[in-house]
């Protein structure tokens, strides 16, 4: 063996830079993303308003612009009047002041709304930044106008007060969205900091990851994470990959054998040949699979976004008719043309927009958190309202991904179940595999029982005297070698199912992933709601079918490898389905990318929950009933609030333009504020009966 140590290549490279390239380029390219715009953590382009902009900054820009818009308020004639000041805080040159407290409002607080709107109005995509821009602009402008010449009330004290409640609103909006995911940095924390390798000489060295190339040996002790992918040319052990597999149940490694990069060595130590790294390994494999179905998901606009577009068209087409009816049709003077105008075009952004939807989204979050949900992606967590597929990963996720007992068998009278699990417990408290685990958790009574003279038999189980009678636990194929054979039709139905059969004297135990005792419960709640469930996994066909009969899944995947399952998950959406996906491990986490809400069991790995769009926080199947139940309600509420931010444009706007001025009724700036504030409080107190669906 010491003959083969090929020390030329750089490969051990490439996949730090690429893991280390990948993950700080997508956290850059997604930071401070709106809610309101693609998330960026997907992987589309950003056109949000917020670009350049994090919650601090919001934060700042809100308190300095309302610190200055108390003495702008002040300043104001009609707030004077209103007030019934009757000027008692005029001055000479006291306009000029006024004009620039509210020009630092614009430009320092309006700042955000202003980049916005050449944000989306180069994509194409006007929207709420766009509305908020232009109502600024136009009362700024207008009432600029005003201060040096033109006849009319100026409206800084309306211009400063929206854009308070805009960065508020966009402040709140930020605050409820979690950072950009980290699921490519996350991927290379899963691999050891350094190997031990295997030098000519047969002396071992501690080297880092990025030394290793192919052909190198590395030794592997137990408890210890593989550090890169090859095969086994010596020892034999058993190894845990269902992090990285999803395959529940320990695999014994053997000369030969292959091993992943990232795996948890068991028992024993053994010695591996590098055979893959860079590009070539799997997981870097896995960061692939995760960019790309990161970066496949399009961009969805929310419905602020859809109502600050219709209410830009109001706004320029309202305020534009509006000057040209009373300049042509009725002869007004300009200025009171121009005042018509301006006025709606500035009411036709109602504060209540700027929180119609961000304080649901607030309300939504802290009602998720204190329900054991997480939401990391707004966009994608609303289209939970619409999925009709659920897909669950079963090791972790419908499973609790340990082995435990779940059959005892008895071939005669003279011991019960009980006494048969106990002797075999006793034994297996004094072995560290997996199997043996499994059964010694399922019986803690036996650790009362006296065992003597116990033996392991490798690879095929152990043996002792328990309470001073012989007891052996052993697999099917040590029974094989003694030429023994027992045949009862009840251990080929457990061998049916998948599950792990030893044999013990006296009976059989069946051992397989115990299934979590609310996934029956959670697909039993999802069927009534309309919503199929589906579920993805790495294990045999036998296994598969077991859970699916006793969870009551409408379909099943089987022996699904893990680079396939992103593909199963845009198969089922290529059957036009809105598709969630649920799972814990690192092979879930393409799938969870792709699919139209991403859910990562809070338990499982963080690139799992990074990569997911909804953490549950319980580890518990049944929440996915609840985030679509919050989906609904926050959805529900959102429209509600719309509806209050929006409705009363439909009385505003038409008065603000003049329309029953021949009554002697016409809407001032100052008036179009009050119904503005009144929305706001309706909006405001909506918010807070947000509750859950049922």
């Amino acid at each position: 063996m010491n003959d083969k140590y090929p020390h030329e290549g750089h490969e051990g490279h490439e996949m730090h830079e690429e893991m280390h390239v990948a993950g700080h380029n997508h956290a850059e390219h997604g930071a401070h993303a709106g809610p309101s715009h693609p998330a960026p953590e997907k992987g589309a382009p950003s056109y949000s308003g917020h670009a350049g902009h994090d919650v601090a900054d919001f934060r700042r820009r809100f308190w300095v612009s309302l610190i200055v818009t108390i003495p702008i308020l002040l300043l104001s004639p009609s707030i004077q009047s209103f007030a019934g000041l009757n000027g008692a805080l005029r001055f000479p040159g006291d306009q000029y002041v006024l004009f620039i407290l509210a020009s630092f409002v614009y430009f320092y607080g309006g700042y955000p709304f202003l980049k916005g709107i050449v944000n989306e109005l180069r994509a194409r995509l006007p929207g709420m930044m766009t509305l908020i821009a232009v109502a600024i602009t136009t009362a700024y402008l207008y009432s600029t106008a005003i201060t040096f010449g033109l006849s009319g009330g100026v409206l800084f004290w309306e211009l400063s007060t929206l854009i308070d409640i805009m960065l508020l609103g966009h402040w709140i909006e930020m605050r409820s969205i979690l950072g950009a995911s980290q699921a490519l940095e996350e991927l290379a924390k899963l691999m050891p900091s350094d190997a031990h390798k295997l030098l000519p000489d047969g002396s071992v060295r501690d080297v880092a990851l990025d030394a290793l190339v192919v052909g190198d040996y590395v030794l592997v002790k137990p408890g210890e994470k593989v550090p890169a992918d090859g095969q086994v040319v010596d020892g034999a052990t058993s190894i845990n990959e269902s992090m990285l597999t999803g395959e529940s149940k320990p695999v014994t490694k053997k000369r030969d054998a292959t091993v992943i990069g990232g795996a948890i060595d068991g028992e024993g130590a053994i010695t591996v040949e590098v055979k893959k790294t860079g590009k070539d390994s799997f997981l870097s494999q896995v960061i692939d699979l995760v960019k790309q179905a990161q970066e496949s998901k399009s961009r969805t606009q929310d419905l602020a976004d859809r109502a600050a577009l219709a209410l830009v068209i109001i706004a320029l087409v309202g305020g534009g008719l509006t000057f040209l009816v009373w300049q042509l049709l009725i002869s007004a003077s300009v200025d009171f043309s121009l005042e018509r105008a301006v006025t709606v075009m500035v009411i036709a952004c109602p504060h209540a927009l700027g929180l119609a939807i961000p304080l649901v989204v607030a309300i939504s979050t802290a009602l998720g958190a204190q329900n054991g949900l997480l939401v990391r992606n707004r966009t994608a967590f609303e289209q939970a309202r619409k999925v009709q597929t659920v897909i669950f990963d079963k090791t972790g996720t419908l499973t609790e991904g340990r082995f435990g007992v779940t059959d005892v068998v008895t071939f005669t009278g003279d011991t019960d179940e009980h006494a048969l699990l106990s002797y075999a417990a006793a034994l297996e408290e004094r072995s560290e595999h997996p199997i043996a685990k499994g059964i010694a958790a399922s019986a803690q009574a036996a650790i009362s029982l006296e065992v003597e003279a116990f033996k392991a038999l490798p690879g095929k189980g152990v043996e002792g005297t328990v309470d001073g009678k012989p007891v052996w636990v052993v697999n099917p194929g040590y029974l094989k070698e003694q030429g023994l054979t027992v045949t009862d039709e009840r251990i080929e139905r457990l061998t049916a199912q998948g599950k792990t059969v030893v044999f013990v004297v006296g009976g059989v135990i069946a051992l397989a992933d115990i299934i979590r005792p609310e996934s029956k419960q959670a697909i039993a709640a999802l069927k009534e709601m309309g919503i199929r469930s589906l579920m993805l996994t790495g294990d045999n066909q036998q296994v598969a079918q077991w859970v699916a009969e006793e969870v009551g899944l409408d379909e099943y995947f089987a022996e699904v490898l893990p680079q396939d399952k992103v593909v199963k998950v845009k198969e089922v959406q290529s059957r036009g389905l809105v598709v969630a996906m649920v799972g814990d491990g690192i092979n879930d986490a393409p799938a969870i990318a792709q699919a139209d809400v991403g859910i990562a069991i809070g338990a499982g790995t963080d690139v799992a929950v990074e990569a997911g769009d909804v953490i549950l926080v319980r580890s518990t199947p049944s929440d996915v009933v609840t985030i679509v139940r919050l989906a609904r309600s926050t959805y529900r509420k959102m429209v509600q609030n719309l509806g209050w931010a929006t409705g009363y444009n439909a009385v505003a706007i038409p008065l603000a333009a003049g329309i029953l001025y021949p009554f002697g009724i016409i809407l001032t700036p100052a008036a179009g504020a009050v119904l503005m504030s009144a929305s706001t409080v309706i909006v405001a107190v909506n918010s807070r009966f947000l509750k859950l669906a049922k």
